[in-house]
């Protein structure tokens, strides 16, 4: 049983792997974070494995991806939530409640489905972008790089960087306003 238990695990990660990666590569900003987060898919995948059958491999394989994906961009969720929905000026309240909903002490389903439908739409309205406008966002708000330390990395001028950045913050706030507006009136 272990070997076609181990078999099994190896043909999934044949067939998948290549493709997997891939997916991965295209939502992180290195190949270093993109292997890491497919080991991480692999060894989930073979912790379940011992424990139930997966019906639909391939869904749940690349569900789990985005998932992990997910994960590591929370990590500057807060500093992100300043700056696609900056408050009106007037003690910032609509932009709290929003990231109380988003970031609550203690998570419910609503909470959780809420937080989900905010990742995922912004992780559309972030392949909309321009792939340069993309990048610098990712690497300024979700890998907390500095805009001098993306110019040496880029050879970009910052002021081209400070540039991109502000396209793609105002296409992710006129994109995401509707999702914003109906999370926080409740």
């Amino acid at each position: 049983m272990p070997e076609e238990r181990d078999s099994h695990i190896i043909s999934t990660i044949k067939a998948y792997g290549k493709n997997l990666l891939g997916f991965i590569r295209k939502r992180v900003n290195n190949d270093a974070d993109a292997e890491d987060i497919l080991q991480d898919v692999w060894y989930q995948f073979s912790n379940l494995v011992n424990s139930e059958p997966i019906e639909q491999t391939g869904a749940w394989l690349y569900k789990v991806a985005r998932n992990k994906i997910t994960d590591k961009h929370k990590k500057k969720s807060e500093t992100l939530l300043d700056d696609l929905f900056p408050g009106d000026g007037e003690g910032d309240g609509d932009t709290s409640s929003f990231k109380d909903l988003l970031m609550p002490d203690d998570s419910t389903p609503e909470t959780e489905y809420m937080r989900n439908l905010f990742w995922e739409q912004l992780f559309k309205a972030l392949d909309e972008l321009p792939e340069e406008q993309k990048q610098v966002f990712i690497w300024q708000e979700m890998d907390d790089m500095t805009f001098q330390e993306i110019a040496e990395l880029t050879g970009v001028n910052v002021n081209t960087l400070v540039s991109r950045k502000r396209y793609a913050v105002l296409h992710l706030r006129n994109r995401l306003q509707q999702l914003y507006q109906e999370i926080t009136k409740y």
